[in-house]
């Protein structure tokens, strides 16, 4: 804990430095409280509190900062449009109103998780806070060398812990909880991957019925895998041209690239039906195929009970494939995550099953092919649908959830400053504009607000589906998966395997799965996961597990069953009346 050592010292030389330069402290906490209503007035709106509320909120950060005042503090995260507003915008605005000295880099998603490896591995500090995905949730709380927010909280950072937080109103806080119920990360934004489609080309008469007559249903949002293919062949070989301009019924990307291990890792397989029932994740076989027993990961092959190469896991892997080379762009195989991005936003795609609501800002910018001259998108997003292998209780798809994180590493006056900064930036004070800049929603309040209401028409259905009891079946990886640096790293190469013919999708799931387990044993062997390490089951004949209730499940004898889909209209009046 901060001693009261530190706090006389550090209280003596700020009265040394206001006696230098004549100022009394009085003057600088009007100072620091200027600062808050000058960015209040300036930056901080629309929010969920009102003005005085603000100042209120802001005041606390400026008593609590006392301690603090002319340290240098160094956080990071990744770069995406949320973060570039925290680094450019709000680390400015907590400088001036706290007097910390907070500096925010931005690295690349991969650099910031060797970074934190790193320091991790050496107990050396580089960052005083991290911004990293969720899905790291099983790695923090098996190593012991993540700061546990929830005994933060309580112990040493009680006193800087600020009591408008409101953890409840934190729409992703039960991704950031270990199966130990403490909270190891806070979540800072989120977005989901759900299904992209042209709301406009859709409403087309001729197009509707040229559908209905060849499929026997109508041309709508697929609740199924087996109507997202015919949407995509029906685009793809039967319509080809829209306004004079070669269109395509699917988007997706396939270089080898290590963006293509996140295609897989953030929830194909359980799209398709792979892994058990279960939210946030599948128990006790989750997405990736792990299963784990007693909180202990003891497998992902399926003669260990896991389904990383099971039926539905094959079946997804084969999906991918075809469909990238029968009706997506021809250009597409050769597309890192990256490029393959902005494609749909040029006008020639009919619809795309994983699709990163992230985008949702690039793809309303005015003047695009897919945007309205009034601003409204011509595209809608949309739950995604399910494969044959799905049932109902498991998760739909996936949620990124960039969260902040501690480590046990950094020396603890740091730490605390760092936790200020963190949760200043996810405060109600400033997160209503922080979510109108980036389109990636953390609280409910937020959500629920009206500057979101009035927003919603130029959003494509981004407000509605974080406002409906659906968002809570996407979700991020979960605590299933004990090293999720070392274990996701297997993901592309194996993928990329299936994805040129180099190998069959079973071929690729065998070898990803064997080197998971590989990976989970030497963990095992090891010991240097104290809590919840892994177990592995010994291998035994797959029909075994297959004769078992849940994950992993044989293969069906008919994985193509009638398409389905929904009216777009209908599934809003359906999210309204499940909310009332």
């Amino acid at each position: 804990m901060l001693n009261k050592n530190n706090k006389l010292r550090h209280s003596i030389s700020l009265a040394a430095v206001l006696a230098l330069s004549g100022l009394s402290a009085t003057a600088w906490a009007d100072a620091y409280e200027d600062a808050a209503k000058k960015w209040i007035g300036s930056e901080f709106k629309p929010s969920t509190l009102t003005a005085d509320q603000q100042l209120e909120e802001l005041k606390w950060f400026i008593k609590a900062s006392e301690p603090f005042r002319g340290m240098k503090i160094n956080v990071v995260s990744e770069t995406l449009t949320t973060h570039e507003y925290e680094s450019k915008v709000l680390a400015k605005a907590f400088s001036e109103i706290t007097g910390i000295k907070l500096t925010h880099d931005l690295l690349q998603e991969g650099d910031v998780v060797e970074k934190l490896q790193t320091q991790m591995q050496s107990d050396k500090n580089i960052y005083d806070g991290w911004v990293n995905d969720s899905d790291l949730i099983g790695t923090h709380f098996r190593y012991g060398k993540t700061e546990s927010i929830t005994d933060l909280m309580a112990n040493e950072g009680k006193a800087f812990t600020s009591p408008t937080l409101d953890i409840k109103d934190f729409i992703g806080i039960s991704f950031t909880t270990a199966p130990d119920g403490k909270i190891y990360q806070l979540p800072d934004q989120q977005f989901a991957n759900l299904y992209w489609f042209r709301a406009d080309w859709f409403e087309r008469p001729e197009l509707k019925a040229k559908f209905k007559e060849k499929y026997g249903y109508d041309l709508g949002v697929p609740v199924n895998w087996s109507a997202y293919e015919d949407i995509a062949k029906f685009f793809s070989e039967d319509v080809k041209e829209i306004d004079g301009k070669r269109i395509y019924g699917h988007m997706d990307y396939g270089k080898k690239d290590p963006s293509l291990g996140w295609r897989f890792t953030d929830a194909w397989f359980s799209m398709a039906g792979g892994g058990d029932k279960g939210l946030p994740n599948g128990l006790p076989v989750d997405e990736w195929g792990i299963r784990v027993e007693d909180c202990h990961p003891v497998g992902s092959s399926v003669t260990r009970g896991g389904d990383t190469n099971g039926p539905a896991a094959v079946f997804a892997t084969q999906k991918y494939v075809d469909w990238m080379k029968a009706y997506a762009p021809p250009e597409a195989a050769g597309m890192t995550f990256s490029e393959s991005g902005p494609v749909p936003s040029q006008g020639n795609i009919a619809q795309q099953i994983f699709w990163y609501t992230a985008f949702t800002a690039d793809m309303t910018k005015p003047g695009l092919p897919v945007v309205n001259a009034d601003g409204t998108p011509k595209w809608r997003m949309a739950p995604s649908p399910v494969g044959p292998y799905w049932e109902k209780g498991m998760k739909k798809g996936y949620q990124d959830v960039g969260s902040w994180t501690f480590l046990k590493s950094t020396p603890e006056k740091q730490k605390l400053a760092a936790w200020l900064y963190a949760q200043f930036v996810t405060s109600k004070t400033v997160s209503l504009k922080k979510t109108i800049v980036g389109l990636t929603p953390i609280r409910e309040s937020d959500i629920n607000s009206q500057a979101m209401t009035d927003l919603a028409p130029k959003l494509g259905g981004l407000v509605e589906f974080y406002r409906s009891p659906a968002r809570v079946e996407w979700t991020p990886t979960g605590t299933n998966v004990p090293d999720y640096p070392r274990l996701a790293q297997l993901w592309w190469s194996n993928i990329a395997a299936a994805a040129s013919g180099e190998k069959t999708p079973q071929q690729a799931l065998d070898n990803l799965a064997k080197e998971q387990d590989a990976i989970m044993t030497r963990l095992e062997r090891s010991k240097v996961q104290p809590v919840c390490g892994p177990k592995m089951n010994p291998e035994r004949d797959a029909q075994y597990w297959f004769d078992q209730p849940g994950a992993p499940k044989p293969k069906l004898a008919n994985e193509k069953p009638k398409g389905e889909t929904v009216a777009y209209g209908d599934l809003l009046k359906q999210w309204e009346a499940a909310r009332k």
